[in-house]
């Protein structure tokens, strides 16, 4: 696997002029905004969602693992099942249905009906990543595709510094209800900015087909970098889910205190996107296992002084930029593994990191029920960020003997050359 920017689809033969295509990045990093905001906003309403429906904090926390589960399971079967729907018209049904899904969880009734509008609203996720990603490469020059596709996931990065606490202390004031409002008013300005901003790429329409997005499937490496997305990258789920419990329960700072935890945690993540964009660029497996070592670090140390709130907060920051470190470099390595099927390896990325965020929480609400103390699921993240190091080790081997064995036949072959002739 080659450790350069990872190639994406080839552009559209006209690209868009400077100014058009900034206008369509905004539009679809509206509704990554949005999305980032909804994803994120119930880990800091925690206890106000299980004190007004009734339910204990555990169960609560498993309205965060539903919605993980609805990205993980919709992410494929959405992205395959539409793939010869118009890219820029699938892009405004899918934000549209984030926002009926946050619309339901708006209004849920009891805590079963919310738990099914999270998972519904989960669905189109990764669909709409995956999509927005090849739109934004489509509509780009050559030499701005890479950068046009991080400005869109930029959104997402923003709305954990942003969204996520802004819509934590209005759910704190107000209601809980009200920070899925917010992402409702978010995913219908997105809805109509795509619609009247974004073209159809050329060459994006009617060109996929099942069986080749499914090729995917057939690699091995693809794989590789599921597992290291749902095992690893669930290290920092298992204590980001439960923020809204450590902060005032061990930090001793109080609830108004979660939304600056959120926002220093949205900070590290962005902190992170940055430096894991330069370092990818470098080295993709590099950057996955400082990644992974600098989480399991992190947790640990964080597990030993958070009952301190200043270094608390300053481990905090550190896990998510140790974290995010593998975003952006999972997102190239699944390109790399499948630059044949782009729609679902970009899908296929959000799944993995969404079956540890679904696989952090579970684990997380797994060892607070059994009474293990508030610090248990920063414990639990040292564990799966270890496996998840394995598993990129693992990956790591197989591809070392894989590209010496291919230089072995390219050697063989070059050398059979003059006797051919």
């Amino acid at each position: 696997m080659s450790t350069s920017t990872t190639t994406l689809p080839p552009a559209a033969p006209a690209p868009l002029p400077p100014g058009r295509l900034r206008l369509v990045i905004l539009a679809m990093a509206l509704g990554a905004f949005a999305i980032g905001t909804t994803e994120f906003a119930s880990m800091g309403l925690l206890p106000q969602i299980a004190r007004s429906l009734e339910v204990s904090v555990p169960q609560a926390g498993m309205l965060i693992t539903l919605y993980a589960l609805g990205v993980v399971i919709g992410a494929p079967l959405v992205t395959i099942a539409a793939v010869r729907v118009p890219r820029a018209r699938l892009l405004v049904v899918l934000i549209a249905l984030i926002g009926l899904g946050n619309l339901a969880s708006a209004i849920a009734p009891s805590f079963t009906v919310l738990a099914l509008a999270r998972f519904v609203a989960g669905l189109p996720h990764g669909a709409f990543f995956g999509v927005s990603a090849l739109v934004a490469s489509r509509l780009s020059p050559p030499g701005r595709r890479a950068r046009s596709v991080s400005l869109v996931m930029l959104g997402l990065t923003i709305a954990t510094m942003l969204g996520v606490p802004a819509s934590t202390a209005l759910g704190q004031s107000v209601g809980w209800r009200s920070a899925y409002v917010i992402v409702v008013v978010l995913a219908a300005a997105s809805t109509l900015a795509i619609w009247r901003l974004v073209p159809e790429p050329e060459g994006a329409t009617g060109t996929g087909s099942i069986r080749g997005e499914l090729g995917a499937l057939r690699r091995g490496q693809v794989w590789f970098g599921l597992g290291i997305g749902a095992i690893g990258f669930g290290g920092m789920f298992a204590v980001y889910s439960y923020v809204g419990e450590i902060v005032p329960g061990v930090m001793g700072l109080g609830e108004r205190a979660v939304p600056v935890a959120l926002f220093v945690f949205g900070v590290g993540m962005t902190v992170g996107n940055v430096i894991a964009g330069r370092l990818a660029d470098r080295s993709i497996y590099g950057t996955i296992l400082m990644g992974l070592v600098g989480m399991a670090i992190t947790l640990a140390i964080f597990a030993l002084v958070a009952q301190h709130a200043i270094a608390g907060m300053a481990l905090l920051f550190a896990i998510a930029v140790t974290s995010q470190l593998m975003g952006p470099s999972l997102q190239l390595f699944l390109l790399d593994a499948s630059p044949d099927a782009p729609s679902l390896a970009a899908a296929l990325h959000h799944s993995a990191l969404n079956i540890g965020n679904s696989l952090g929480a579970a684990l997380g609400a797994a060892v607070l029920a059994a009474g293990w103390g508030l610090l248990a699921p920063a414990w639990t993240g040292v564990v799966l960020a270890v496996l998840g190091l394995g598993i990129a080790g693992a990956s790591l081997l197989v591809h070392r003997r894989t590209s010496a064995r291919e230089q072995a036949q390219q050697v063989g072959l070059e050398a059979e050359v003059p006797t051919a002739c």
